[in-house]
């Protein structure tokens, strides 16, 4: 029998441990070893360090943890809002298809409940398909509205053409 993965938050010691992860989940050769890379999609960083210490020092935004480094993602939930968003989700590669994301996205989502959230947010690269479809298998549904893409914003990479856009996809946390 295997323990149940642990969800921790984030703490400013794990910034570059979490750094290497969402890399390896993203980009380069490494993340073509999971089904959800964008490698071949988007050169260059997911984020920087920078970035991700202000995240994580950052009072409306969580990053949790899973298990050992298995997998991140991160809520963010302004103070009074109905709505958080979800990002910076990232499971390593060769633990793909574990169930390690599935439970990091519930884990998400009663965090958000717990904070006053009714609605969970995220924006998906329109063209990842498989990956939103993953989501609507969980519940979420595409709002219609998209969003365009941060093209020169800094740590979000080098997309490969000009027409990157955001789906928008959204749950009723309430059940």
């Amino acid at each position: 029998m295997t323990a149940p993965l642990t969800i921790r938050v984030a703490e400013a010691a794990d910034v570059d441990s979490l750094l290497a992860l969402v890399h390896s989940a993203y980009r380069g050769p490494s993340g073509r070893e999971g089904w959800t890379s964008e490698a071949d999609l988007i050169d260059g960083p997911r984020t920087t360090r920078a970035l991700l210490a202000a995240d994580l020092a950052d009072p409306s935004i969580t990053m949790l943890v899973a298990g050992d480094l298995l997998g991140c993602a991160a809520v963010t939930h302004p103070e009074g809002s109905d709505t958080a968003s979800f990002g910076m989700f990232a499971v390593r590669p060769g633990a793909q298809q574990g169930g390690i994301g599935t439970t990091l996205l519930r884990a998400a989502e009663e965090h958000a409940l717990e904070r006053g959230a009714t609605t969970m947010e995220m924006c998906v690269i329109d063209r990842r398909t498989e990956l939103i479809e993953w989501y609507e298998r969980r519940g979420y549904t595409r709002t219609g509205e998209t969003r365009p893409f941060p093209y020169g914003a800094e740590g979000v990479g080098e997309p490969r053409g000009d027409n990157f856009r955001f789906a928008v996809l959204e749950k009723d946390l309430r059940g």
